[in-house]
């Protein structure tokens, strides 16, 4: 996305247009978390009903004349209307991640040639992070370099074409969910970045505090870790001193950037001032420590841990998001996280309307509710003859739709056998 947006009465639009935000999330409109290119004067008239400003990405397509462009004393005249709900115009100040926008990154590989080459990463990766942990247990020092290599990889992969590491995460989860977690946090951290527009050098930081974020587990007795029963109030909270240990361990390195040792700190604060280990609240967590928090508990949900057999469909994780947004989470974040994965992630089986299952490889940037799918089933829930692959935003009237996500394993399915 461009860093020039601009602030528009909703009367100054006009069809060619590209409108990124409104002033209330995209999930309470029928432009689910999506930017709208305005095709026609029926567009302007369905976003009217919804909206009294809007932000337009200049960009992406003309620039609203300069006589309604909205400052913050315009902002409170427009809540005299009263034609639409009051709540509909709280002003909210422009976010941290919006000044961070350096970038507008397009897809530069076919989702087919990286997969191939993110297999080839993702091996790499595993192989050093089992290597950096198993030396941590054994108190030796932690090599940031080599943690930095694997990834740069794994971010320039991700910035030619997300949707191949999307997928290899949920295919690929190594049987210890500590080394799950650390990978399958980077990639989600790397992809968030890439959405947001940060340069390369802030998304390999992301990324790289996304990696460590659990390092400081290490320091912890092993048999904590893998216990497989619900942990005691005692051993909770011992848990939670992985936070300190992570620090200390981070603060011997001097080559590791400053936002990635606050990202660390903090990934476990909460908006509402219930998190850990300082109780702090809002805009006094980092934005990274903050960005952090949601996508630890994103992959969190969606990845086996020892002591629960629950796990969590990718669009099942986002709802739970979704719920939690203005309470333990900032409600922008919580959006953009979502515009980022899609209702349905790649890697998510889902069903069609027309009977058929398939598994998301791809989500549309600009329609999130047609991803690309590879079709393993019929309508009958037998076993095609041979994958199609469909861009649903490419159907004829979009007939094909996405009916509902499954559950992992449903109809006997198992995803890592089908990309072997």
């Amino acid at each position: 996305m461009s860093d020039k947006e601009l602030k528009t009465s909703i009367d100054g639009l006009s069809v060619g247009m590209y409108v990124t935000r409104l002033e209330r999330p995209w999930l309470e409109t029928p432009f689910p978390l999506q930017g709208v290119h305005i095709e026609s004067e029926k567009d302007i008239a369905m976003l009217r009903r919804y909206t009294s400003y809007v932000y337009v990405d200049t960009a992406r397509g003309p620039s609203p004349s300069h006589e309604f462009w909205i400052t913050d004393h315009d902002q409170l005249q427009l809540q005299e209307r009263e034609d639409l709900p009051i709540e509909v115009f709280k002003s909210k100040p422009d976010n941290e991640y919006t000044k961070l926008k350096k970038c507008f990154y397009e897809i530069k590989c076919s989702f087919e040639q990286e997969f191939r080459d993110a297999k080839e990463i993702q091996k790499k990766v595993n192989s050093s992070l089992k290597k950096i942990l198993h030396d941590l247990q054994k108190g030796k020092s932690l090599d940031i370099e080599l943690v930095k290599q694997g990834v740069e990889a794994t971010v320039s992969s991700i910035i030619r074409n997300p949707s191949a590491f999307a997928l290899l995460i949920q295919i690929e989860k190594s049987d210890e969910y500590i080394y799950s977690h650390a990978l399958g946090t980077s990639v989600w951290c790397a992809q968030f970045g890439r959405h947001l527009g940060l340069d390369k050098n802030d998304i390999n930081n992301l990324a790289l505090g996304g990696m460590l974020l659990d390092i400081g587990k290490m320091k912890l007795p092993k048999a904590l870790l893998y216990k497989k029963d619900a942990l005691s109030p005692e051993e909770c909270k011992l848990t939670q001193t992985h936070v300190e240990h992570s620090v200390q361990i981070l603060a011997k390195s001097k080559s590791v950037d400053p936002s990635v040792l606050s990202m660390v700190a903090t990934h476990h604060e909460r908006a509402n001032g219930i998190g850990y280990p300082q109780g702090l609240k809002n805009d006094s967590i980092p934005i990274f420590g903050r960005i952090g928090g949601i996508i630890d508990s994103y992959d969190a949900m969606t990845t086996q841990k020892p002591y629960s057999d629950i796990v969590y469909t990718p669009h099942e994780a986002i709802h739970e998001l979704y719920q939690c947004r203005n309470t333990i989470f900032q409600e922008e974040l919580i959006e953009q996280f979502i515009q980022t994965v899609g209702l349905y992630p790649t890697g998510s089986l889902v069903e069609c309307n027309s009977g058929e299952v398939g598994i998301v490889l791809e989500v549309n940037d600009l329609k999130r509710l047609f991803p690309t799918l590879m079709v393993i089933l019929d309508k009958d829930k037998l076993p095609v003859e041979e994958f199609k692959k469909i861009n649903l935003s490419k159907q004829e009237n979009f007939s094909l739709k996405v009916k509902k996500g499954l559950p992992y394993g449903a109809y006997g399915i198992k995803m890592e056998q089908l990309f072997l």
